[in-house]
């Protein structure tokens, strides 16, 4: 096993090598000149929208890439008050990404686990099992999709967004909660989706991969002369997933010798919709998704068919933006989510089969408002308010030991918020920016939240001193819920809170390289994490002791207008229980990635290799999983024949065996992970 591991290391050290010699290698770089007039230059305008040119894009101008998300205006990326990357529409295509979660595993210091019902982004160090994704917000075209019961980002096939509608991804990390409230506790995270214009007809798309797994899409897309600008795509997916599925902690006679059979079923279909006229867009989405439970979660019996969990949610959110004559810019936004989940656990086979059945309907509806105004020429000053209507979060419980019914839990809510923030550019290479945020909830109080960033920029360097400080609020699943014979509520949870220091260094390298470090330290205090209470042996949420962590990154990445794009990034990470000085459960302390896509034939023909080692992690009961060796092999062509697009992939071509730390509502200690598959796609404009 060593020496496998030797020379897997081997295997993985020469495509890091290859992937860095290639990005710092000069010869291979087109001067800018030969740009000239290819694309038209843009600077950052005080808008709604996001910039239509993308960080990589701007790269290849020579120019500062442009981000949103980080202040709610457009600026470049060296005077964004945080470390931010920046993910296109064309690397999704040419990587093959098929989820939202495979973008972010993509992200220099983000991991991805699984339990084979949701798939989990780690971040900085920190992934507790259990999570539900609930402390990063997750955002597309500005409207929230962290739901009102678990404060789940969906970023598997839970997701209503397809990933062949994302324009580009913005990825802002470090403390938000001064602008964006609850959940933007390590980052924010804010899906920029394609519009009309960007189709100009329709296409259709057909997926097939391993496990039986086929996809099927129809988008179509316009702008019209009149100034009217839609899209609208539909999709739907179906899995038979794994056959057999193994499980040594069930190896008995009784559980069908451990072997899970036809228990990992996946189905979804979405639909997403966006209608722009002159200062108006109006879009919404909806996911239905049902998947197969492996694992036997919650003590319920191993390999029946009936274990299933289902998610439904929809969005419709209504933005406006006006710009008056003195630059005052007033952007506001109505909003209205609805989620649905339910899953039924077979308890007991005799007599009839009993189960457990748990659902969960929330809605929620609210606002925004908005102001942008440049002062005394040194100042950007943002002001606004948001308001948010938790006005149903209902969560019921029956089961059969003893019949009958353990919860039936309805609540409401109401959150209401104001944030202000200043950009003062002291000098022309100084810049101080600061913003604080009050929000209060009727069920707990008022929690303030500042965020502050000295950043200091020379020629084609840029330092950022960043401060941040953000808060995650219980919500009604870690207070209320009920499983029969499994877990108990604790009304009694307050806020957690985190407060994050960092340095970053940014530095281009010529027009089309860009290297980046940071350094960081945050603490966490009044962790809400799932424990086991000895006194009754049930699973209880509780704020525990505090956490503090520290950090550092290094990126190097380029990209040239003849199609070579590449990404090398490792992250050494240490997140630490500060009573017990122990490492966190499920936190890698290395993660070294390799990303590069390479032109075959012209602008026609791509191929692309993404290579991922993740050091080994701590479980729950104290053991270690094992460390992760992941290589993905891609090939893309387009307009080899006019209008066709075709991909094909082999993901983990080494068949590396892996698991990943499970919950504790798992009787396995960790879950293994999928070996070698592959997926092939065909796509058509029309």
């Amino acid at each position: 096993m060593k020496i496998w591991h030797r020379r897997q290391l081997g295997k993985i050290y020469s495509i890091w090598t290859g992937i860095a010699l290639i990005l710092l290698s000069p010869v291979v770089g087109i001067a800018q000149t030969e740009l000239e007039g290819v694309i038209p230059k843009s600077e950052p305008t005080p808008t709604g929208e996001p910039a239509q040119i993308s960080g990589e894009e701007a790269m290849l101008l020579g120019q500062t890439p442009i981000v949103y998300s980080a202040a709610k205006y457009e600026q470049k990326i060296t005077e964004a008050p945080a470390f931010v990357t920046i993910i296109t529409g064309d690397q999704v295509r040419k990587y093959g990404y098929r989820t939202f979660a495979q973008v972010l595993q993509s992200v220099p210091g983000f991991f991805i686990t699984s339990d084979r019902l949701y798939d989990y982004l780690g971040i900085r160090g920190f992934n507790r099992p259990a999570d539900f994704n609930s402390r990063f917000l997750l955002l597309v075209d500005g409207h929230r999709l962290n739901d009102a019961m678990f404060d789940q980002a969906p970023i598997g096939t839970d997701s209503p967004i397809d990933v062949d509608l994302i324009e580009r991804v913005e990825v802002v990390r470090g403390p938000s909660s001064s602008l964006y409230g609850t959940n933007a506790f390590f980052g924010v995270i804010n899906v920029i989706t394609k519009r009309g214009r960007d189709i100009r007809g329709g296409e259709g798309s057909w997926e097939h991969s391993s496990f039986t797994s086929n996809k099927g899409r129809l988008t179509y897309g316009q702008k019209l002369s009149n100034g009217l600008e839609f899209i609208a795509s539909g999709s739907y997916f179906y899995s038979v997933g794994q056959e057999n599925l193994f499980y040594p902690e069930f190896n008995t006679p009784a559980t069908n010798n451990g072997i899970a059979h036809h228990m990992d079923q996946d189905t979804f279909d979405n639909f997403f919709a966006k209608v722009s006229y002159g200062e108006f867009i109006l879009q919404g989405g909806y996911v239905a998704r049902k998947k197969g439970i492996p694992t036997a979660a919650f003590g319920t019996i191993f390999n029946n068919a009936r274990d299933a969990a289902v998610d439904r949610r929809s969005y419709v959110d209504l933005k406006y933006q006006h710009i008056f004559a003195n630059q005052l810019t007033v952007k506001g936004r109505l909003y209205y989510d609805n989620y649905y989940f339910r899953d039924d656990y077979l308890l007991n086979p005799v007599p009839l089969p009993p189960a457990q059945d748990y659902a969960v309907a929330t809605e929620q509806a609210g606002g925004e408002l908005t102001l942008v105004q440049r002062l005394f020429e040194k100042h950007k000053v943002t002001l606004g308010s948001e308001f948010r209507s938790q006005f149903r979060m209902d969560q019921s419980n029956t089961g059969p030991s003893p019949p009958g019914t353990y919860l039936n839990d309805n609540r409401n809510s109401n959150i209401g918020a104001m944030y202000f923030q200043d950009e003062f550019s002291i000098t022309d290479r100084l810049i101080l920016n600061a913003g604080v945020r009050y929000d209060h909830y009727s069920t707990f109080g008022g929690t303030v939240n500042p965020r502050t960033g000295l950043i200091y920029t020379w020629r084609d360097t840029t330092a950022k001193l960043l401060y941040g400080r953000a808060f995650r609020a219980p919500n009604p699943f870690q207070q209320f819920n009920i499983v029969s014979n499994a877990s108990k509520p604790n009304p009694d949870l307050k806020p957690e809170i985190i407060n994050t220091y960092e340095l970053v260094l940014e530095q281009y390298l010529g027009h089309h390289i860009r290297g980046s470090a940071s350094a960081y330290y945050y603490e966490i205090d009044r962790l809400i994490e799932q424990v086991l209470d000895p006194s009754d042996n049930l699973l209880v949420y509780r704020n525990g002791s505090k956490i503090n962590a520290k950090g550092l990154g290094l990126t190097v990445e380029g990209r040239w207008p003849n199609g070579l794009d590449g990404r090398v990034s490792y992250a050494l990470q240490e997140a630490r229980d500060s009573a017990s000085d122990r490492l966190l459960t499920n936190s890698p302390q290395h993660l070294v990635k390799g990303n590069l896509i390479i032109p075959l034939f012209r602008d026609k023909v791509f191929a692309s290799l993404q290579t991922l080692y993740m050091s080994s992690r701590l479980t729950l009961a104290g053991n270690s999983a094992k460390s992760v060796f992941l290589t993905n092999v891609t090939f893309f062509t387009q307009q080899v024949l006019p209008g066709w697009e075709f991909s094909a992939q082999v993901n983990n071509i080494f068949d590396y065996h892996y698991s990943d730390p499970a919950s504790g509502q798992l009787v396995q200690d960790t879950i293994l992970q999928d070996g070698r598959t592959y997926w092939l796609k065909l796509k058509y404009r029309f």
